[in-house]
């Protein structure tokens, strides 16, 4: 199982933390988590439920991470394992997450993809979310996975979607022209795009678009002889 301790920063002040397994117990502040990272006009209904995180810690443990400061749970991480086909890449977060219940995650497969990761607003400058992320890249090397992948949003867009297309709008932020909350996140974390997906989630703010961003796993070995 997962374990690290470590030392976040707040105006160059340090604080002991710990990443590590969520479980059954953790389950209120998980959903506490949900609840703050993604206030309206994001979905209520796509909030955790107990029934979904029960099948994270069942179905895969290994990428169900979260984040302690002082005891205190403040941030969250969680993935699955699909068998991902570049030439067949067109998902909805709903279809490759079973709408986040994880029935379908697959111990065989080559992807660690990402559900959601979330960080309660009180600690978003401690730089949270780059140390999950750290560590999910960890998870992917430990299972000799070929990449981490997600779709991320892009609210950012709503700004601009009455003169961009949601592909130009991605362009735009990989060359640094315009800053997107969740994009340019991702870009810091070390992923990359692949592409931009239509009806990716119900997400107003993104007109319902999706960037896969991905990691490639530099210690991939193939298995097939």
């Amino acid at each position: 199982m997962f374990r690290k301790e470590l030392y976040v920063f707040k105006d160059e002040r340090p604080f002991p933390a710990v990443i590590r397994n969520y479980k059954k117990e953790d389950f209120s502040s998980l959903i506490q988590i949900q609840e703050e990272s993604f206030p309206p006009p994001f979905p209520s209904e796509l909030w955790w439920n107990s029934e979904q995180l029960l099948n994270h810690v069942n179905l895969f443990p290994e990428g169900a991470l979260c984040m302690e400061i002082d005891g205190e749970i403040v941030a969250s991480m969680t993935s699955l394992i699909v068998n991902f086909d570049s030439s067949h890449s067109e998902h909805s977060w709903e279809e490759i997450t079973d709408n986040g219940y994880i029935t379908n995650h697959n111990p065989n497969g080559n992807t660690l993809y990402v559900v959601d990761i979330g960080v309660r607003p009180a600690y978003r400058k401690y730089g949270l979310g780059k140390w999950l992320m750290q560590s999910m890249y960890e998870v992917v090397i430990n299972l000799n996975l070929e990449r981490l992948l997600g779709g991320g949003r892009i609210p950012g867009y709503q700004k601009v979607a009455h003169k961009l297309t949601a592909e130009q709008y991605l362009d735009e932020v990989v060359k640094g022209n315009l800053k997107d909350p969740v994009i340019t996140f991702l870009l810091r974390c070390g992923r990359t795009p692949v592409k931009v997906v239509a009806d990716y989630l119900d997400d107003e703010e993104s007109h319902n678009y999706g960037a896969l961003m991905e990691w490639r796993n530099p210690y991939f070995t193939s298995t097939i002889k």
